[in-house]
């Protein structure tokens, strides 16, 4: 296992940077990242400090700042440490800018402003919150996806997570035992999209759910058997009804959400 210090220097929250680093080292094996994560630079006292830490444990700086001074003063010592930088975002900016024919704004966190879009995705947030799980059923008209599984099929944190990319969502475990409320059979605006997943995984996290609540973990609601009913039970409902459908087994949620932001994008194009 190879270790490797990792500098993420931003003058802003620094998700953007975390997310970018994130994604170059899941193409990598045998790697144990040591991040040092320093968010809000914006003084060259503040950089001065930092640059101590990184000649002390060198490694790979990857930032993103929009102040020039600060840029260079990070980008003269990294050399003179014999240490890579990089600036992922620089090509991005520049090709932009000869498209656009304009010069970057060099004002930090620029994305993060509270606009428009920012309130509408706290009230995204808000309203799937308020929606989970079968709740509010009265309101899934205004949603603009609802996702129906069988219990324990990542509707809840798929929900959240299109949520924080500015869609309502509302989701309905599909019980056997208890049909769901007309309502959803006569929805007009909402994507709804089925979750389903392999009997063996679902029995397995069933489980798991219970021994952390301190249950009993033989009921049946983690039986092979009727576990495999559940699922039958649900496809069923999604074919009657033509709702698309997506395998969640080796999805991760972030793969899963992005399946059905392309299933929301195909719909919109059909639209127009």
């Amino acid at each position: 296992m190879m270790r490797l210090h990792l500098h993420l220097l931003s003058d802003s929250t620094g998700e953007t940077l975390e997310n970018i680093a994130k994604a170059a080292l899941a193409q990598f094996d045998d790697v144990e990242p040591l991040r040092h994560f320093w968010p809000m630079v914006r003084s060259e006292a503040h950089l001065e400090r930092i640059l101590q830490e990184i000649a002390q444990n060198p490694g790979l700086v990857i930032y993103t700042l929009v102040n020039r001074d600060i840029r260079r003063m990070l980008e003269t010592r990294c050399r003179a440490l014999g240490l890579p930088a990089i600036a992922p975002l620089d090509q991005v900016s520049h090709a932009l800018s000869n498209l656009l024919g304009q010069e970057a704004k060099a004002r930090p966190g620029r994305q993060h402003m509270l606009d428009a879009a920012y309130f509408a995705r706290v009230d995204a947030i808000q309203f799937t919150i308020a929606h989970d799980d079968g709740i509010g059923w009265e309101d899934w008209e205004e949603s603009d996806i609802l996702l129906a599984g069988v219990s324990r099929s990542s509707k809840t944190p798929t929900s959240i997570y299109l949520a924080n990319r500015g869609y309502k969502v509302s989701n309905i475990p599909v019980v056997v035992e208890s049909p769901p409320p007309p309502k959803l059979f006569q929805l007009k605006r909402p994507l709804i999209v089925g979750l389903t997943t392999s009997a063996d995984r679902l029995v397995q996290i069933r489980r798991n759910r219970l021994l952390s609540l301190n249950q009993a973990p033989e009921t049946d609601y983690v039986d092979q058997e009727a576990v495999q009913r559940e699922i039958a039970f649900a496809r069923r409902m999604f074919a009657d009804n033509g709702w698309p459908v997506i395998d969640v087994t080796r999805r991760s949620i972030e793969e899963t959400a992005a399946a059905i932001i392309q299933l929301c994008n195909d719909r919109e194009m059909e639209r127009r």
